[in-house]
């Protein structure tokens, strides 16, 4: 059998389906294989391009394949798309995935170690506990607005929950009180868990250096710090920090064409965990701005006079990400732009 130039692979549980391919495109063999089949394959195939889609599972085949010394190309989903000719299978998603591999444009996904992986499901953990938790205090209010018990949203109001329900003089029936105290012991359970991982990630925090510089911008903390060392890729592969910012989905929505110019809401087309986060930290910059005061005549000041605070707080999460780019790739700690910038 003649050597393929480029490996598609459609990844899945059990059974892989694989399109090989020569130089010029040419389809050369189409074979479906088990898991174990899969790497006797690959061992015994000859150095060649192997592409799949970056989706479950595929930085682990990624590191697989990649130490059998082949060269591992991942693909988002997205880009592979336009490349499935009319029905949608898995024979047609291999091929399609050689074909997107080879084009001279296509972007590519890093291949990610086990360490940024770990550190992505310590974040990805968090996230679910802090989840499941507001949707206890959401059902617990949700219950006991039943009953006349009213209360804002937040966290911060739960205490006044648990005093309506352990009040001596309580209304509520004596079953509701029972369950009350069933969500209130999962909320402390959430509450006791959440504050391990962070306490976990803030140990980490402190002995990786560039987690340490990157706390030194403004809204970033040892959570965003964490993230961002988790989910973003190599920053030497973003030419500006423009670049890193649109990863993000930072940046405006371009729907132009005929040359003029129509730009629309912010894209969210990036990873979202990061630009999540990076958002949290400019909404609290601007509640201590607002609260204490912005410097006078500052970038801050101005956008707040003129705009809506949830643009500001993604313009001000743009320049962020911008930051971070100009940190990671230079070795430095934030720089502090003069007041008239």
């Amino acid at each position: 059998m003649e050597s393929a130039a480029v490996i598609g692979i459609d990844l899945a549980k059990s059974v892989f389906q694989l399109h090989g391919a020569d130089a010029t495109g040419r389809p050369l063999f189409r074979k479906k294989l088990t898991r174990g089949q899969l790497r006797t394959f690959l061992a015994s195939h000859p150095p060649t391009i192997v592409a799949m889609e970056a989706c479950a599972s595929s930085h682990y085949w990624g590191r697989e394949i990649g130490a059998m010394g082949h060269e591992v190309r991942l693909i988002p989903p997205i880009y592979v798309k336009p490349f499935v000719k009319r029905h949608k299978n898995d024979a047609a998603d291999a091929e399609a995935i050689s074909e997107a591999a080879v084009r001279p444009t296509m972007r590519f996904v890093p291949v990610k170690t086990a360490e940024q992986q770990s550190r992505a499901m310590v974040f990805k953990t968090r996230d679910l506990l802090v989840r499941q938790r507001n949707q206890i205090v959401n059902a617990l209010r949700g219950h006991l607005m039943e009953y006349g018990v009213a209360i804002p949203a937040g966290l911060t109001f739960v205490r006044k929950l648990e005093r309506e329900i352990e009040h001596p003089d309580t209304p509520l029936p004596l079953l509701v009180v029972e369950l009350a105290r069933l969500h209130l012991d999962q909320l402390r359970g959430c509450n006791e868990k959440i504050a391990a991982v962070e306490r976990q990630m803030k140990e980490e925090a402190k002995r990786d250096p560039e987690a340490i510089r990157l706390q030194t911008a403004p809204g970033i903390g040892p959570v965003s710090a964490m993230a961002i060392k988790a989910f973003g890729p190599d920053m030497n592969s973003f030419q500006r920090g423009r670049d890193f910012a649109a990863w993000l989905g930072l940046v405006p929505l371009q729907k132009s064409t005929g040359g003029r110019q129509k730009l629309g809401r912010t894209s969210k087309m990036g990873q979202r965990d990061i630009r999540r986060l990076l958002i949290i930290g400019a909404m609290t910059r601007i509640r201590w701005a607002l609260k204490n005061g912005a410097p006078s005549g500052s970038w801050l000041k101005q956008m707040l006079e003129r705009k809506p605070r949830l643009l500001v707080a993604i313009a001000l999460a743009n320049k962020t990400a911008r930051a971070i780019w100009a940190m990671m790739t230079r070795d430095e700690e934030y720089r502090d732009v003069p007041v008239s910038a």
